[in-house]
């Protein structure tokens, strides 16, 4: 018989992820003071809230076995980014700037999640200090508070790699150093480091220090809530800024671990890297293709969509790449309804949200590493067809990737396409027209932000029933994690004492 679930310090890692929770709603309090917003008692108050409840679950679980295997581990995981939404919606609840626990829970949710959908109208009228714990949302979900959490665990004299197997159970299993404290220590520098540099660049630009920074939160964490209701298109009459945008979200998109490379000067790891060429490539050939279908056979005025600040043929390239950038990474953030462009282009962009960034960074959807050893295990199909006795493996980086990978990589892409249908179809039932429910799936389960249909780019998803925010959240929640650390938790030998 299996041990039982060391369920004392499941709780006991609930309480800390509180506790950190907590100590960023009182920095957003801090904000909230400091621009003298008429909220910071409410937001003070949902920050001590959670602190005190957190210090509460780790003082009640104190006297626990300091062991946590990969059961455990999942249950962290999955109920940890349920217990931060549900205690992060408390700013929202106690201000009244969303009131409603459905509408609370589902801006949360998209917040920690990265996905950067939102059910709010008028973004510009909410105080700062809740437009600033918005975007806080997600900087902490973007590199995952359970990776913060592994830097602070041995404080408590516990193991985390069961913990950042499940939260980043992709096929990439590289590591900066031996011990898993330190590698998450090295993610956030770094992390910290793009955010601040991005921040700085983009106060140069023009940006108010106060947009600056939340900007560079929501780019560096893939997620693309903005305080601007047109977002990015804000500042069209500025392509500075955008190009700054621009490339943060493609730094975000790539393999943290290749910008630990690249700053311990091994470039040649960097260029030589499989995925980041196909990542790199992948972009070029988009961003062609989105500018000369703008340029040449958009229905829509260049003049209108895209100022001619530096003329119409950069507007439609820096357009086409910022789009293409902003889904392949599942940013999010817009500088024009790009579903009203061409029916092909919609098409177009429909597809890219089933891509991805790389493997190891922030961003969703299906990660261009799987897409890469699908299509070269299926081309291989073709030389084992005419050879069948050769043993002829798949290679990633001049190195033979196992049989067990490749079949993960295609089970895990054909649930996730099974969930894209499910999803769509149960947004169908619910009412939704056939483009909304298919964007709104694949949105959602991708961590993508705007949609197509009722949930286009320039529209939000407060036109949802309240059970479809529920069920685009449980879609977040998926996408987010991987699908497999959420749904292992459902199936009966997950419970089995075996």
């Amino acid at each position: 018989m299996a041990k039982r679930l060391n369920t004392k310090i499941i709780f006991h890692l609930m309480g800390l992820l509180m506790l950190c929770n907590g100590v960023f709603m009182l920095l957003a309090s801090v904000v909230s003071a400091i621009y003298k917003d008429g909220v910071t008692l409410e937001m003070s108050f949902a920050g001590i809230s959670t602190t005190l409840l957190g210090t509460l679950f780790m003082f009640a679980t104190k006297e626990h076995k300091k062991e946590i295997k990969k059961r455990e581990g999942y249950m962290v995981v999955t109920f940890g980014w349920v217990f931060m939404t549900i205690t992060g919606m408390l700013p929202y609840l106690f201000t009244g700037a969303i009131p409603d626990i459905t509408n609370a829970f589902f801006e949360t949710m998209s917040g920690y999640t990265t996905t950067g959908a939102s059910i709010l109208d008028d973004i510009e009228s909410l105080p700062e200090g809740i437009l600033f714990w918005r975007s806080m949302t997600h900087w902490i979900g973007g590199m995952g508070i359970i990776v913060l959490a592994i830097a602070i665990l041995p404080l408590l004299g516990i193991g985390g790699m069961q913990l950042f197997a499940a939260e980043a159970p992709g096929p990439s299993a590289d590591k900066l150093h031996p011990r898993i404290t330190d590698t998450a220590k090295r993610l956030w520098l770094i992390y910290v480091g793009y955010t601040l540099a991005e921040t700085l660049l983009l106060k140069l630009a023009g940006m108010s220090f106060f947009d600056a920074v939340n900007h560079s939160m929501a780019t560096l964490s893939t997620g693309g809530f903005s305080t601007k209701n047109a977002s990015l298109a804000h500042w069209n009459h500025n392509p500075i800024i955008q190009y700054i945008v621009i490339l943060f979200m493609f730094l975000a998109g790539t393999n943290f671990v290749l910008s630990y490379f690249a700053f311990k000067g091994k470039i040649q790891r960097v260029i030589k890297d499989d995925e980041f060429k196909y990542y790199f490539r992948f972009i070029i050939a988009f961003t062609v293709i989105s500018a000369l279908v703008v340029y040449f056979q958009a229905n829509v005025e260049l003049s209108e969509y895209h100022p001619m600040v530096w003329g119409e043929g950069e507007s439609a390239f820096r357009h086409a790449l910022f789009q293409v950038i902003s889904v392949v990474t599942t940013t999010g953030f817009v500088t024009a309804d790009f579903t009203s462009w061409t029916t092909f282009l919609t098409v177009f962009f429909f597809g890219l949200m089933f891509l991805g960034g790389s493997a190891g960074s922030t961003s969703g959807g299906v990660k261009v590493v799987r897409h890469m050893l699908m299509i070269k295990n299926g081309l291989l199909e073709f030389k084992r067809t005419l050879h069948p006795n050769a043993v002829i493996p798949v290679r990633y980086n001049r190195k033979m990737v196992t049989e067990n990978i490749i079949y993960n990589i295609l089970g895990f892409f054909i649930l996730y396409m099974l969930l894209f249908i499910i999803g769509a179809l149960v947004l169908g039932f619910l009412g939704l027209d056939f483009e909304t429910a298919i964007g709104g799936a694949a949105s959602s389960l991708g961590n993508v932000g705007p949609a197509f249909g009722q949930l286009h780019p320039l529209a939000n998803f407060n036109s949802l029933p309240d059970l479809g925010k529920w069920w685009c959240s449980f879609l977040m929640l998926l996408g987010r994690l991987e699908l497999f650390t959420v749904l292992i938790l459902m199936t009966p030998y997950f419970w089995k004492r075996t």
